[in-house]
């Protein structure tokens, strides 16, 4: 049976197995940072405050968990102490990415010479991690925050994605929208311009499925 302190309590497990405060599990998932404060789980008067759906779903998505991994979190199975599996992908900074050598055509890593780290998530055969270096990506993303991009997962509107171009430009944004001419990507700093890229000169585009700090 559902409970209030079971939602919350799994929650709090979900942030950690994602190496993540409850704080910063709300800024992965694009909520206000307070969302998940302990002081928010009560209203005024004392009575529970129960998280939206909406903020589950999103911090599902956020973390790349699934909804039968979240419900055991809630049943107390498979809490942050318990074993959960680790996978080693491919390490590299936004400039190694831009040099070349690194991928094949299509975005997926290849070749030799990668650094790897090691995961607490469940990741696809060809995913990898881009270190962010710089502010450029900031508020959503730091320096030092690792993004994991999953090569041929589906893209749709909205979507946060890693974009190279021809010309060994490597950038994270949102995706706004995309035709057979180009694709329009919005920056996550608003200090930073947006971009209309023609299709001609994306050598690939990846959708980053979620992040680490």
């Amino acid at each position: 049976m559902l409970s209030h302190d079971r939602v919350w309590a799994a929650i709090d497990a979900l942030a950690e197995r994602y190496s993540l405060s409850a704080s910063g599990l709300a800024r992965r998932a694009g909520l206000d940072s307070t969302a998940f404060n302990k002081s928010k789980r009560l209203s005024s008067d004392g009575r529970p405050r129960w998280p939206s759906t909406e903020s589950l779903a999103k911090i599902i998505e956020a973390t790349g968990a699934s909804l039968e991994e979240f419900t055991g979190l809630v049943e107390g199975r498979g809490g942050p102490s318990g074993p959960h599996p680790l996978r080693a992908v491919p390490l590299l900074g936004f400039a190694q990415a831009g040099a070349g050598g690194f991928f094949d055509d299509a975005g997926y890593p290849a070749g030799q010479g990668w650094d790897l780290v090691e995961l607490p998530a469940r990741t696809a055969e060809t995913s990898y991690a881009l270190k962010v270096q710089g502010d450029s990506m900031l508020p959503l993303y730091r320096n030092g925050d690792l993004l994991i991009v999953e090569p041929g997962a589906p893209v749709r509107k909205g979507d946060r994605v890693v974009v190279k171009t021809t010309a060994g430009e490597v950038m994270a944004k949102v995706l706004e929208r995309r035709t057979v001419k180009s694709i329009v990507l919005v920056s996550l700093n608003p200090a930073h311009p947006d971009r209309d890229i023609p299709m001609r000169d994306v050598e690939w585009m990846a959708r980053i499925v979620w992040a680490s700090q």
